[in-house]
């Protein structure tokens, strides 16, 4: 059975600061900490309590991906056969660069992915060639994506 996460308590001045990093990541300590009102040693102490807790990981860089060439974002619901090694199919999806996400679910799917592709046909590629042929896919159902109007973390 998974580990329970522990839950902590954020003040004013952590919600502060975490709004400050989650609207730009890159903003200066000093700067959140003139606008906060105390010190840049005191906001590296409370974002090293974050860290520690494990509230916050890290920070990363956006790829707006229509700049390289995909333009088409896809979830696919994916249906195993009752004898599939799960493992086995998530190991061979993580091979495959244009899966972003992988979610085991309830419902009719097994396994929910999110994907992105150049086209309509490179998605039939990933599809037939790469997804459809990993042994233990019985079949799949694709979502196209038309827009994504909704972007945004857990609000803080």
């Amino acid at each position: 059975m998974p580990k329970k996460q522990k839950t902590i308590t954020i003040d004013g001045i952590d919600k502060k600061i975490l709004r400050a990093l989650m609207q730009d990541a890159r903003t200066p300590i000093l700067e959140i900490a003139r606008n906060v009102g105390i010190s840049g040693a005191a906001i590296h102490q409370r974002l090293r309590k974050l860290e520690k807790a494990k509230l916050i990981s890290g920070s990363k860089f956006i790829i707006n991906p229509e700049v390289l060439g995909y333009s088409t974002m896809a979830f696919i619901g994916i249906y195993l056969d009752k004898t599939a090694n799960t493992t086995d199919v998530v190991r061979a999806l993580k091979r495959i660069p244009e899966v972003l996400e992988c979610h085991y679910t309830t419902g009719h799917y097994s396994l929910f992915i999110k994907l992105l592709s150049l086209n309509n046909t490179h998605l039939m590629h990933l599809l037939h060639e790469k997804i459809q042929s990993i042994s233990g896919v019985q079949r799949t159902e694709s979502l196209i994506s038309l827009d994504q109007v909704i972007d945004r973390q857990i609000h803080i």
